[in-house]
């Protein structure tokens, strides 16, 4: 009878214990535009990265992470839907993620934290839509339906920009904004297309969109609450225009700044499918004009403000209540080319457009300083936090948890990352080589451990054909038709 009512005893302690277990709080951060050139993931030598490097130091870095697709739209729905472009149809910036078949009653990521006693807020860009960036892209429509509460608001989820006096920016015929002369080509109308700008900003940073953003975010950390929340941050920089308060500039002297390493015969070897979208063009005006390092300039000089946000971001939850009991993740929507392959912006297949920088910290679960070099997506970001969040498991994710990773970084994983850009045009990223599959067969090869640049296409190589078959059966079964917007 003792021994019965001790087990009973202990079982109802043991459940009591279980119920009063905390539940983690998710702090969101997403970041536009930036590419593997921070310092903790190898970087460029002196890069200024501070703050992404001490959150490196708390919890576990992904130094081999890809995006789902290689622009911002797209990537960002995947992340957020956890549903792949192959799956839902949404490959270019342009389409409503909502008007998917597959998406239509897709539960986002707030939803879910939502319906499971979160309190989901967001601030910034999370989804992909700004107005005052590009006005084709319109609002966000159907996205303040996800949120309990949005800042600004979940149509227009950007504060006001400030720019520079100096630039005399000028909203171009696509809605970006510049102010030198980049012709290297015209619009229909005549005039000039829009292109990159980039320069210092000597008004105060506390006028900045992002800094706003933080100053928002900062104010929810402090707040005490009867639920645990899910903050969506989302920091806009390195994104064009690459304007920074003065300081950021000044971290990069002018005579200092490093030129990516290019090839001249570099695309000689890429089939033409792999040439769609790279802007040679563009290219040869920045050199031409030598305004190359100067847009190396304005890009570091982003990447270090936007460090600086992380890290007023890191400052505020150490000094909030929920310091001890918060997940943090801290993703980029995808990379960046400054030159490489003659490219600016992303838009390709090759690693400087898919390679992101991916880290999170989960009390508990992850080590101080911890590095995985293991290729993973951001698809797998929604099933990851399901898991360490002990949400309701889901069967409608593409992508899976990585908390077997967290635990043990160097755990088998015979996964590649899968990006897609365009329908059925696929790169598998593995520990070793990328394969890229274009949907004419034309193939591209590359080996990270003799060549991290992808200077060199071994596709046509036999003894490479078993590394190919290994790598295409993970490519998508299926390829969505193309969401329309009509």
């Amino acid at each position: 009878m003792k021994k019965t009512f001790f087990l009973v005893l202990l079982a109802f302690v043991f459940c009591f214990l279980q119920a009063k277990e905390p539940v983690p709080n998710v702090l969101f951060i997403a970041v536009d535009d930036l590419n593997d050139w921070v310092n903790c993931m190898g970087g460029r030598k002196g890069v200024h990265t501070p703050n992404l490097d001490r959150l490196a130091a708390r919890g576990t870095l992904f130094t081999n992470a890809h995006c789902a697709a290689p622009a911002c739209n797209p990537s960002r729905v995947a992340v957020l839907s956890g549903v792949a472009p192959s799956s839902s149809g949404v490959y270019n910036n342009g389409q409503d993620w909502r008007r998917s078949p597959r998406l239509a009653d897709a539960v986002a990521l707030p939803e879910h934290f939502r319906a499971n006693g979160y309190w989901a807020i967001g601030g910034g860009k999370i989804f992909h839509a700004l107005s005052w960036i590009n006005d084709s892209y319109g609002k966000q429509q159907n996205e303040a339906k996800l949120w309990d509460a949005y800042w600004p608001s979940a149509t227009d989820p950007m504060p006001d920009p400030q720019w520079p006096k100096a630039t005399e920016a000028k909203r171009a015929s696509n809605g970006y904004l510049y102010s030198k002369p980049l012709a290297v080509g015209k619009d229909k109308k005549g005039r000039p297309p829009a292109f990159f700008d980039w320069g210092a900003d000597y008004q105060a940073e506390s006028g900045t969109a992002d800094h706003k953003v933080v100053d928002w975010a900062k104010g929810e950390l402090t707040k005490k609450r009867k639920q645990p929340f899910f903050l969506a941050v989302g920091i806009f920089r390195p994104h064009i225009p690459w304007y920074a308060p003065a300081k950021y500039f000044d971290l990069y002297p002018e005579k200092e700044v490093f030129l990516p390493k290019i090839k001249k015969s570099d695309l000689n070897d890429v089939p033409p499918r792999g040439h769609a979208g790279i802007r040679k063009q563009w290219h040869k005006w920045m050199v031409e004009n030598d305004e190359w390092g100067g847009a190396v300039r304005g890009y570091l000089a982003s990447i270090s403000y936007a460090d600086a946000q992380v890290g007023r971001l890191l400052d505020a939850l150490d000094q909030s209540p929920h310091a001890k009991n918060t997940i943090i993740t801290l993703w980029s929507d995808h990379g960046m080319h400054i030159g490489e392959k003659q490219q600016w912006e992303k838009f390709t297949l090759f690693e400087e457009s898919t390679r992101v920088p991916f880290l999170i910290v989960a009390p508990d679960v992850t080590k101080a300083g911890t590095v995985c070099d293991r290729p993973v997506s951001l698809l797998d970001l929604y099933p990851t936090l399901n898991e360490l969040c002990k949400l309701p498991k889901r069967d409608d994710l593409d992508g899976v948890s990585l908390v077997s990773l967290l635990r043990e970084p160097k755990a088998k994983w015979d996964r590649p990352a899968i990006t897609t850009w365009g329908k059925g045009n696929h790169s598998a990223r593995g520990q070793r080589y990328r394969y890229i599959l274009h949907p004419n067969g034309a193939e591209q090869v590359y080996d990270h451990k003799t060549d991290p640049d992808e200077f060199t296409n071994l596709a046509a190589k036999p003894e490479l054909d078993p590394v190919k078959k290994r790598l295409a059966k993970w490519f998508p079964k299926t390829n969505a038709k193309p969401v329309s917007n009509k």
